[in-house]
């Protein structure tokens, strides 16, 4: 995965080809400051968590990490633009799982994202939490329910986009509890959760980062959380499950790189990154967000991961009937 300049390799002469491949890794990578690509808007889930990650890396690899927000079509603007990058390790894709693993299944023209990504780590698990705004007389799951089948078609629900998890958690807890509500696609968590503070929208199956200040703050009211179990960060919520509604929704994010670039280079990344989220800041930020740690993976097992995902809900949606757009 490695390749040298050829004109640093020429002024190298041929005593570079004698370099162990650790040091040659070392001078491929980074090579300058290192840019983070995020699929949603400023002031979401992966975005807080790509800043956070960024801010934990930045020490270990000694170079800066810039964040760039490439919102809309729930993740795959930016997810394109790190396939099409250059191979070098200089532009990774801090992915939510959806981007590569369900995206492909429901939008049309949408590239093989297994094809063209490199699976690099995982870096977070975690699920959602169904908020509604103060305006909406409700005060638990139940009784949001109750209102949805009082006002049949009226009850909105905002998401990232298409095909993403929030709107999946909508989808499932619709057919669940038997009600019809709309979906409204926004580019990114940030606005859809705006709109729901607003009153425009009705509800949002929201990741954590943005909601849990919203909710502490009295902005939001949150009425369930998605997961088997209930989050530290919102003690006080009951998952879904436990309000009578059986629907489970968790997701996970990680980096990629572009599909060429070099097996060495990838371990390097793999490497650092899992050395930043040792930093006791890391596990601070998570567990103040409502996330949790993810599974410890060699690349190999998290490449084997994202596969085996991405063949699971291509049948899953399916089942859904969730239409390509």
């Amino acid at each position: 995965m490695t390749a040298i300049n050829r004109r640093h390799a020429l002024a190298l002469g041929s005593g570079a080809l004698l370099l162990p491949s650790g040091l040659r890794a070392q001078a491929a990578w980074p090579n300058g400051p290192v840019t983070f690509v995020v699929g949603y808007a400023a002031g979401g889930s992966t975005d807080i968590n790509a800043r956070e990650l960024a801010h934990v890396m930045t020490p270990v690899i000694g170079q800066q990490i810039i964040i760039d927000n490439k919102g809309g079509a729930a993740g795959s603007i930016g997810l394109r633009m790190v396939a099409n990058a250059k191979p070098d390790g200089q532009t990774l894709f801090v992915a939510v799982g959806t981007n590569v693993i369900i995206n492909p299944h429901v939008q049309k023209g949408m590239i093989d994202t297994l094809a063209t990504l490199a699976p690099i780590c995982q870096v977070t698990d975690y699920q959602y939490v169904l908020v509604v705004g103060n305006s909406v007389p409700v005060k638990n799951a139940a009784e949001l329910v109750a209102l949805a089948k009082k006002e049949p078609d009226k009850l909105t629900f905002s998401s990232s986009g298409v095909g993403g998890n929030n709107h999946l958690a909508g989808a499932l807890f619709a057919e669940a509890a038997g009600i019809k509500i709309t979906h409204v696609p926004y580019k990114g968590t940030g606005p859809a959760v705006a709109d729901v503070i607003s009153g425009i929208i009705t509800m949002n199956f929201s990741s954590l980062p943005p909601a849990v200040s919203q909710i502490k703050g009295g902005n939001l009211k949150a009425l369930a959380v998605t997961g088997n179990k209930r989050v530290s960060s919102l003690p006080d919520v009951p998952t879904l499950k436990e309000q009578g509604i059986d629907v489970v929704v968790t997701s996970w994010q990680g980096l990629f790189a572009p599909a060429k670039t070099p097996p060495d280079v990838l371990d390097r990344i793999d490497k650092a990154t899992k050395q930043a989220m040792k930093n006791p800041k890391w596990e601070e930020a998570l567990t103040r967000d409502g996330l949790e740690m993810p599974p410890d993976r060699t690349r190999a097992e998290f490449a084997k991961f994202v596969a085996e995902e991405h063949g699971f809900w291509a049948k899953k949606l399916k089942e859904l009937n969730v239409q390509m757009e």
